[in-house]
C-alpha cells in the first residue's frame, strides 16, 4: 500500500481497583493479536489501552490501605503495565484517567455538552447508607441493607448532573440494527440492548456525584466531580489529542475500527459511547466487539472472587506464547470460556508439543540426519503433495479473516488441523522408507522441503498469537525476514532450494500434569501466618473481670496536633461523656469515626498524651501493618456491657 492505511484499535481501560488477573488478559491478547497481523500487513496501527482510575471504590480502597487514592492507583498501574510486558503485549498508548491531558479535555467534554443543553442539573434518587457515603438501587441491597457495611440505608438524594440519554433511543435502534455498518458483534448483544434497554425506554444518566472527591472536577460547580461514564469512555478520544494538546492525531485516526472489551460493558459501549459522541457530533467507532467471560469453577473470574490465577506465574512456569496461545484458542467467539490448569496442559502438551514441536522436530532431525542438514536442489514433487499444499493455500485468507473478526479460535483450529495434516503427510511418505533407497533421495528431498515450507506457511499465521516461538522455528526451518512476512504465507515453496536447518532446543516441552497440578496446588495455598504478637501467659478469670468493657459512642473525633499517630475522641460511654485517645491517626479520617459505636476499656486509670488526659483504651485489632477498630452495629446502645 502506497499510503499506510489507519487501523485504530482499543481495550476497555481497566479499573485498578485490585492487581490485574488473568481475566484482564483474552481482551488485551486480543488486540495485541489483531494489532501484531496488520502490522504485519503494512497498517499504521494505534493500539490503546489504559486504566480507569477514579470513583468512589478507590477512594475508598486507598482509605483503607492508609494511602492516597493517586498513590494508591500508581502502585497498581505499575503492576498492569509489568503484565503487559510480560505477556508481549505492543500497545502503542496507555491511558490514565488521572493524567493532566485527559482531565483538561473531559472538564471540557463535560462543559460542551452541558453548553449544548445535553446535561442538565437534577437529583439523585436512591438508597442511603450514612457510614459509607453511598448510594444504592433497590436491587443492589443485600436484605435490605448496605451491601458494603451490612447497617440500615434510608431514602435520601443528591444533587447531580444528568445526561439526556433518553433522547437517544430512536438513533441508538438504528444504529444497532443497521447490517451495513454491523457496529456491534456477536448479534445476540444487539437484542439484548434493544430488548433490554432501548425498547423499555432509556433513562437519563447520572454523570455527576457530590458524596465523593476522587474524580475530575466539574469546571463550573466544583463541588462536583464527573462520574465514570463521561470520564472513563472519553479515554479513546482523549487519548488522541480531542479537547487538548498533548496529541493530535485525532484526525488521524478517528474513528476507531473496533472498541473490544467483555460482554458485562457492552451496554455502556454500545448505547451510552455513540449517544455522547452523537451529542458531541462526532464521528461513531466503526466496530464494537463483546467477548464472553474466562470462568473458573462456573462462574466469572474476578479478584473478589478469590480464585484467581496468576498470570506471572504462569507465564513463567510454562511459556508466554504457550499461556497466550492457550487463552486465544480456548475463547469461542462471544461465549464464555471455562480456565482450569488441566486444561491448559492438555492444550499445551496435544497442539505445542505433539503437533506443532514435533513437526518441527522431526522434520528438521530428518532433514540432518539424511541430508546433513541442507537439502539438495533436486526434487521429485508428485501428486501426493497436493492435498497438503491445497490446505496451506486455503489458510491465510481463512486466518486473515477470523482475526480480524475475533474469531481467534476458529483461526488457530484451522491452522492446527493442517498442521496435523503435515504430520500426517509424514507418515503417508515414510521420509525413513525412501532414505534406504538412493534413487529416491530427490523424492525425499521434495517431502522435506513441503515440510519445512508448511511449517515456514503455519507459523507466519501463528506469529500474531506466539511471537517469541516464530522466530526461534524460523531458525531452525532456515527461513529468514524475505520469507516470513504476512503475504508470504499465501506462497509455496519460499525457503531456497538449497535451504539449511538448524537443530534447536525443545520448543515446548511435555508436561507431567498430575506433578503440575499439585506444585500449583501448594502454590496457591497460603501459607499460615502467625499473629505478630505471641500468646501471652495463663492468667485468672478475675484479672478479665477486673477489666469493665463497654460500647461507647464516638461523638466527636479529631487529630492531635503535632502528633501523626493519635486522635482524640469524646465519647459516649452511656453514663456521660469522657476523653479519649488512640493512636490509630495512620489508619483513619477522624470523620469517618464519627457516630460509630465502638469497644473500649472504660476503667483504665487516666494518663496524659502529647498533653491530653486519655480516660480509657479504644480496642483495636492488628491487621498486618494496619490497625482496626472493634466496631458494633448501631443499634448497640452506648453502655453496654463487653463480656
Amino acid at each position: 500500500m502506497s499510503e499506510k492505511q489507519k487501523f485504530y484499535i482499543t481495550t476497555p481501560i481497566y479499573y485498578p481497583s485490585g492487581n490485574p488477573h488473568i481475566g484482564h488478559c483474552y481482551t488485551t491478547l486480543a488486540c495485541d493479536c489483531v494489532s501484531r497481523m496488520k502490522r504485519m500487513q503494512g497498517y499504521d496501527v494505534m493500539f490503546l489501552t489504559g486504566t480507569d482510575e477514579h470513583g468512589q471504590k478507590i477512594e475508598k480502597k486507598a482509605q483503607e490501605a492508609g494511602v492516597t487514592p493517586k498513590q494508591y492507583v500508581d502502585e497498581i498501574v505499575a503492576n498492569f503495565k509489568k503484565l503487559w510486558a510480560r505477556l508481549g503485549i505492543t500497545y502503542d498508548r496507555f491511558i490514565r484517567t488521572t493524567d493532566d491531558y485527559h482531565v483538561e479535555a473531559v472538564q471540557n467534554i463535560f462543559k460542551t455538552l452541558y453548553d449544548k443543553g445535553y446535561i442538565y442539573k437534577s437529583e439523585y434518587k436512591g438508597k442511603y447508607c450514612t457510614p459509607c457515603e453511598s448510594f444504592w438501587t433497590e436491587s443492589q441491597l443485600v436484605d435490605g441493607k448496605c451491601p458494603d457495611c451490612g447497617r440500615e440505608v434510608t431514602d435520601a438524594s443528591e444533587e447531580a448532573y444528568f445526561f439526556k440519554l433518553s433522547e437517544f433511543g430512536p438513533r441508538l435502534k438504528e444504529l444497532l440494527l443497521d447490517e451495513e455498518k454491523n457496529f456491534l458483534n456477536p448479534k445476540t448483544r444487539v437484542n439484548e440492548m434493544i430488548s433490554n434497554f432501548i425498547d423499555p425506554g432509556l433513562q437519563d444518566l447520572c454523570v455527576s456525584r457530590t458524596s465523593f472527591k476522587w474524580g475530575i472536577p466539574v469546571t463550573f460547580d466544583e463541588k462536583h466531580v464527573v462520574y465514570v461514564w463521561v470520564d472513563a469512555l472519553s479515554n479513546y478520544i482523549t487519548a488522541l489529542g480531542y479537547m487538548n494538546d498533548a496529541h493530535n492525531d485525532f484526525d488521524k485516526y478517528w474513528p476507531a475500527d473496533v472498541h473490544v472489551m467483555a460482554k458485562e460493558i457492552v451496554r455502556f459501549h454500545s448505547l451510552i459511547w455513540p449517544a455522547l459522541l452523537m451529542a458531541l457530533d462526532v464521528p461513531l467507532p466503526k466496530k464494537i466487539y463483546g467477548h464472553g467471560w474466562i470462568t473458573f469453577g462456573g462462574g466469572k473470574m474476578s479478584k473478589s472472587s478469590g480464585n484467581v490465577i496468576d498470570p506471572f506465574i504462569l507465564a513463567d512456569r510454562y511459556g508466554v506464547d504457550a499461556l497466550r496461545y492457550h487463552l486465544l484458542r480456548e475463547m469461542p467467539y462471544g461465549s464464555d470460556c471455562p480456565y482450569n490448569n488441566e486444561m491448559m496442559f492438555n492444550r499445551i502438551n496435544s497442539d505445542l508439543a505433539n503437533d506443532l514441536g514435533n513437526l518441527v522436530s522431526r522434520t528438521v532431525a530428518m532433514a540432518v540426519k539424511y541430508f546433513d542438514g541442507t537439502l539438495p536442489v533436486e526434487k521429485e514433487f508428485t501428486d501426493a503433495d497436493n492435498d497438503l499444499l491445497t490446505q496451506l493455500s486455503e489458510l491465510p485468507s481463512f486466518v486473515e479473516e477470523n482475526y480480524e473478526s475475533f474469531h481467534i479460535a476458529d483461526a488457530l483450529e484451522r491452522i492446527f488441523r493442517v498442521i496435523a495434516r503435515a504430520n500426517k503427510y509424514i507418515d503417508e511418505n515414510e521420509p525413513w522408507v525412501l532414505a534406504k533407497d538412493e534413487t529416491r533421495k530427490p523424492r525425499l528431498a521434495a517431502v522435506l522441503y513441503n515440510l519445512l515450507d508448511a511449517v515456514r506457511r503455519c507459523t507466519i499465521l501463528l506469529s500474531p498469537v506466539m511471537p517469541n516461538t516464530a522466530p526461534a522455528i524460523y531458525e531452525q526451518i532456515g527461513a529468514s525476514e524475505a520469507n516470513t512476512r504476512w503475504e508470504d504465507a499465501s506462497v509455496e515453496k519460499m525457503l531456497p532450494a538449497d535451504v539449511t536447518v538448524k537443530k534447536g532446543p525443545v520448543l515446548f516441552p511435555r508436561i507431567d500434569i498430575e506433578k503440575e497440578l499439585a506444585e500449583l496446588e501448594a502454590m496457591n495455598k497460603p501459607a499460615r501466618q502467625l499473629p505478630e504478637e505471641p500468646l501471652k501467659e495463663l492468667t485468672k478469670f478475675d484479672n478479665f473481670a477486673s477489666l469493665d468493657l463497654r460500647a461507647v459512642k464516638v461523638l466527636s473525633c479529631e487529630n492531635v496536633p503535632k502528633s501523626d499517630k493519635l486522635l482524640k475522641f469524646i465519647v459516649d460511654d452511656g453514663f456521660g461523656e469522657r476523653q479519649v485517645l488512640s493512636g490509630i491517626a495512620k489508619y483513619y479520617k477522624p470523620e469517618d469515626l464519627i457516630g460509630k459505636t465502638l469497644a473500649m476499656i472504660v476503667n483504665l486509670e487516666p494518663r496524659k498524651m502529647m498533653g491530653f488526659e486519655s480516660n480509657g483504651m479504644i480496642m483495636s485489632v492488628r491487621d498486618g501493618d494496619k490497625f482496626r477498630v472493634v466496631e458494633f452495629p448501631d443499634d448497640i446502645k452506648p453502655g453496654a456491657d463487653i463480656s
